[in-house]
């Protein structure tokens, strides 16, 4: 009975390991999400350390936590080592895919979802514009070209043969970083101009776009004597991943079963599993903006650049038509190995065995777990407002607005100096109502 034991070892080894990444994480935004980044990066060093396959996506999150304490450089190294990680990794090991069959997507490596890839380079901008500034304009321009390839490259295709990337909606906060970098040159307002007509175009709705694509047209970074301020808020708690189960795939498996078993002499093991696959979650979230007060200056509230809830959500849909043939092509290879073993052995003349092999096919089929990888402290969206000040030291008063319009956290309060005709970045992440970590800014250099 060798057939019948090498069965039951891959049962054995698939049983193995059976917690998602989602289980892992709680923990981790908890402790991130409530401000005690010391806890959130102890969970996360401890989490690297013990699941090394897990390492890239979980240095992201270690990436954000040091982000929001002010470490950006530190921030800005594993951001760098991860995004060139992905790109080794996307061209994805056969042997890993073959295993995959056997057990789930989790034994792929994990090269990162799409939303991600790109959301790499729009942190690593921002960590950039915190520190000496020199690569910022490449890693926003990287935005625009790393989608473009995705789309271009994308091998998911539909039914007809439609590619499943092709309505994937443009990042605006690209363009917007590009277009401020630009405009503090005072000679570029042309690219200026197209860079912000992409914002524009992108998301019609961003209230700024027009004023800022007027100024550029007129080629004004700022008047004499004053200076540009640029608030970056990181809003709300991110989307993540989490396993769900899909009933309507497992009704038809139920059909394919009895087709199967209708069609040889072999009974399959029934399924009684159903079929796990990653769908996004999106917190509800009680912030809608940050309202940005500078002392002695008309104040503003920040607007969403960028919507991450929304961009992962959609791309988790556009692709969940390949998810689903993933999982139902496991399924059928694992009912395909049992049935073969039942063949190779002759079950026909022991109905105990065939019982026994049918039960551990269901056991197999139900330690399948979804693959809920994912870079899990992102922000729900990222948000700007652009001010125009006097130079000078100026006090910033940073306080979150709910749903209602009403503030409903404590103001944050930070020094910054603004320079003659130059760009000061401020970036404040605000999950829930407090501020977790403090108020970066660049104008100490």
């Amino acid at each position: 009975m060798p057939k019948l034991y090498a069965l039951v070892a891959v049962v054995s080894a698939a049983l193995i390991g059976c917690a998602t990444h989602a289980d892992k994480l709680q923990d981790i935004r908890a402790a991130y999400n409530s401000g005690n980044t010391t806890a959130a990066k102890t969970k996360l060093d401890a989490a690297i350390a013990k699941n090394g396959g897990d390492a890239d996506v979980l240095k992201l999150d270690r990436a954000m936590v040091l982000l929001s304490e002010g470490n950006y450089r530190e921030a800005e190294k594993l951001l760098r080592e991860v995004r060139d990680r992905f790109e080794e990794k996307e061209g994805k090991d056969l042997a890993e895919g073959a295993l995959s069959m056997l057990t789930d997507d989790q034994q792929l490596a994990y090269a990162g979802e799409d939303y991600e890839k790109v959301l790499i380079r729009v942190m690593l901008a921002l960590c950039n514009l915190l520190g000496d500034g020199a690569d910022a304009t490449a890693y926003a321009l990287q935005v625009n070209q790393k989608q473009q390839l995705i789309i271009e490259k994308s091998k998911s295709k539909d039914a007809e043969g439609k590619n499943l990337k092709a309505n994937y909606k443009y990042v605006p906060v690209g363009p917007y970083l590009h277009a401020a970098l630009r405009e503090e040159t005072h000679t570029n307002y042309d690219d200026v101009a197209r860079s912000l007509e992409l914002v524009a175009q992108w998301l019609p709705d961003f209230p700024p776009a027009k004023q800022d694509l007027e100024r550029a047209k007129s080629g004004r970074h700022s008047r004499p004597g004053c200076g540009v301020l640029y608030v970056f808020t990181l809003v709300g708690r991110g989307p993540y991943k989490d396993e769900k189960a899909e009933i309507a795939t497992t009704a038809a498996m139920l059909v394919a079963d009895r087709i199967l078993t209708a069609a040889g002499k072999q009974s399959l093991p029934p399924t009684i599993a159903p079929i796990k696959v990653p769908r996004v979650v999106r917190p509800i979230n009680q912030v809608a903006s940050v309202n940005v007060n500078v002392i002695g200056h008309p104040e503003g509230r920040t607007q969403t650049i960028t919507d991450i809830g929304q961009m992962a959500s959609e791309q988790c849909e556009a692709l969940m038509t390949e998810t689903l043939a993933r999982a139902i092509v496991r399924r059928v290879v694992k009912k395909g190995i049992v049935y073969g073993v039942k063949e190779a052995i002759g079950t026909d003349k022991s109905q105990m065995t065939s019982l026994a092999l049918n039960a551990a096919g269901v056991v197999w089929e139900a330690t399948e777990s979804a693959d809920t990888r994912c870079w899990g402290l992102l922000p729900d969206k990222i948000q700007v407002l652009r001010l125009e000040l006097p130079a000078g030291e100026h006090t910033l008063n940073l306080q979150t607005v709910g749903k209602n319009g009403a503030f409903i956290g404590p103001a944050h309060i930070t020094k910054v100096q603004v320079r003659d005709g130059r760009n000061t970045y401020a970036l404040a992440n605000f999950p829930d109502a407090r501020l977790v970590g403090k108020i970066v800014t660049n104008d100490a250099k």
